[in-house]
């Protein structure tokens, strides 16, 4: 793998085949029944120093994002801390897994949430170590074990939290990492009769044809997919505050992220000024080493999606450029397109790269009408004083997290997931845990 930001050479990992798949699953699934069978306290206990061990390496797990994946040293540090606050979060939720007492006639009704087994968890690249911790974490407090296949680009993070993981007294093999190809290892985890569940972040299309590969032996699955989301501007929102905000909505992580807001719609009214506003605070970002504090933008993954990007702005298109290093590194700059048709390819389709597009809209249906006029649904924002509006526009548009007045999306104490093809089921939040769980009923007569 390389340095994004160097071209250079960071590690070479070998890539787990299926073979080594089905050993995993065996190991995983021995260590799972002792784990279920573990006192919940203890299971709760040993994920708090899992979270322990992950604090007293946040500099450490930083530093390896930042030479794999690109990203900026600030972001890295808070991923890290992420990772740590899910494991703590989890932890809570261990001993409050509860099922319920039902009345009915003739006896007692009870339910029990018990664990799956063994769950795959498929990371991306874009964000490796807090992704990988929304499957691991739940599924671990859950009870049960998880084997994370990590993305071909990023995975010495998810290796060394394995070996925190352990350190911190995790059992051996209950959470294993299998670097790999997804079209070998990937494969083999979606299709192994072992693995009750698969966790997958990534592509649509990628999702749609693991989602049909899980269908034949009905296994259940969680889908965090693409997205294409608004930004949507009216007239009588705060211009300054919403222009400023704008750039790192489509920025952050250089903007390889599902929930970038890539298509900002402001009202024609105002169109022109916000224009104005954000233009500067486009071209005053500042792109350049990761490991320097002030950086707000790194550079891309790879080559192949540094070409990708390229390809959506065409010579034709009017830009607001930014600046971003030359030489070795895969950079581009932060570019906003204006002029352009809502069914222009860069403003339909997902880049997944530093790239906006701005569209006006005439009225409240027309900025609704827009935002919805996409497969996806992931998230979104409105920026608008009116209480009103912003509560009709939340319930109108068709996306699974909306923000209002801010750019926020994720949260690890609320749920997030997708409508269309942005994904399929929920992660995050106070009902996590129950995605890893069976519901079992048992009714007990009292008339026998």
């Amino acid at each position: 793998m390389l340095n994004p930001a160097t071209e250079e050479t960071v590690a070479v990992v070998p890539a787990a085949t299926r073979d080594d798949v089905d050993a995993a699953v065996v190991r995983a699934a021995a260590a799972q029944r002792a784990w279920a069978a573990a006192a919940p306290a203890d299971r709760a206990r040993l994920l708090r120093r899992f979270a322990a061990a992950v604090d007293a390496n946040i500099e450490e797990l930083a530093l390896l994002e930042v030479r794999e994946a690109g990203h900026t040293i600030g972001n890295a540090r808070w991923e890290a801390g992420n990772v740590r606050d899910l494991l703590e979060f989890a932890a809570g939720g261990v001993e409050r897994l509860s099922g319920r007492q039902i009345p009915v006639a003739g006896g007692i009704d009870v339910t029990f949430l018990e664990p799956l087994g063994v769950i795959g968890v498929i990371a991306p690249w874009n964000f490796p170590m807090p992704i990988a911790a929304w499957g691991l974490a739940p599924a671990l407090a859950a009870g049960n074990a998880v084997i994370l296949k990590p993305a071909e680009t990023t995975p010495l993070t998810a290796l060394r939290l394995a070996e925190l993981a352990l350190e911190a007294g995790i059992p051996e093999h209950l959470f294993q990492v299998l670097p790999g190809h997804g079209a070998v290892t990937g494969d083999a985890l979606v299709e192994h009769p072992g693995v009750a569940k698969i966790v997958f972040t990534g592509s649509t299309r990628v999702g749609k044809q693991i989602m049909a590969k899980c269908a034949d032996r009905v296994k259940r699955v969680t889908l965090e997919l693409g997205g294409k989301s608004p930004n949507i501007v009216f007239a009588d929102a705060d211009l300054e505050a919403a222009a400023a905000a704008a750039p790192m909505a489509f920025l952050d992580n250089t903007g390889q992220d599902c929930c970038a807001r890539t298509r900002i719609l402001v009202q024609r009214s105002v169109y022109d000024r916000f224009l104005e506003l954000v233009a500067p605070a486009i071209e005053s970002v500042a792109v350049g080493d990761p490991l320097d504090e002030k950086t707000q933008m790194g550079p891309l993954i790879s080559r192949t999606q540094l070409e990708r990007v390229r390809s959506y702005v065409t010579a034709d298109l009017t830009t607001i450029r930014g600046k971003a290093p030359e030489g070795p590194g895969f950079w581009y700059p932060p570019t906003l397109v204006t002029d352009v048709a809502p069914t222009a390819p860069v403003a339909c389709e997902e880049v997944f790269g530093p790239v906006a597009v701005v569209l006006p809209f005439e009225d409240e249906e027309d900025a609704v009408r827009l935002a919805n006029a996409t497969e996806y649904g992931l998230s979104g924002s409105l920026w608008t004083r009116d209480i009103g509006r912003a509560l009709r526009v939340s319930r109108a548009v068709a996306a699974g997290n909306l923000s209002v007045n801010s750019h926020s999306s994720v949260r690890y104490w609320t749920p997030f997931g997708g409508y269309k093809q942005s994904g399929l089921g929920r992660e995050l939040g106070p009902d996590a845990l129950t995605a890893f769980t069976e519901t079992k009923n048992v009714f007990i007569s009292t008339e026998a």
